[in-house]
């Protein structure tokens, strides 16, 4: 479905939480669904900040051990993934406050986010435990979420900004 249609569709009973509708048990449901993503929304950022709090905790821990101020590859990649997973989270928040406020979810956002959430995966993965079948895998899907990305970006009247 293209984003005109899905905008078209956004402003009908039913396919919009911020409409209302005519059956008031609807109304009243999708009422608790919009609290309910407000409240994960609250909840996501409450994560971002403890996340950004736990990645100065571990930098500052890795950076004191002997030798200090020195890290090891180990530590950049476990800094790297940690950084990752607070950008993922943002991401998640972005997909969230797009929902409430366009009352639309964004495929292409939800797919970039799923994209880096593989990309950090990757980027921390111990190639010397790790199965071939499961690297196979990983592979599988970084190129399924890469094919989908690259034809949902190249549709064209896309509006979305990502």
């Amino acid at each position: 479905m293209n984003d005109s249609t899905n905008e078209n569709h956004a402003h009908e009973p039913g396919h919009d939480l911020h409409v209302p509708h005519e059956d008031l048990i609807i109304h009243f449901l999708n009422q608790i669904i919009r609290m309910a993503v407000k409240i994960l929304a609250v909840l996501m950022v409450l994560v971002i900040v403890w996340g950004i709090g736990d990645v100065i905790f571990v930098l500052y821990q890795r950076l004191m051990e002997p030798p200090v101020l020195l890290l090891s590859i180990g530590d950049i990649l476990a800094t790297f993934g940690a950084f990752l997973a607070v950008l993922i989270a943002i991401e998640i928040f972005m997909n969230i406050s797009m929902y409430l406020t366009k009352n639309v979810i964004p495929v292409r956002l939800v797919i970039a986010t799923a994209l880096m959430a593989i990309a950090r995966k990757v980027i921390i993965f111990d190639f010397e435990q790790l199965s071939p079948p499961y690297i196979y895998g990983t592979a599988a899907v970084i190129l399924a979420l890469g094919i989908t990305y690259w034809l949902i970006a190249r549709k064209p009247g896309r509006q979305e900004n990502v």
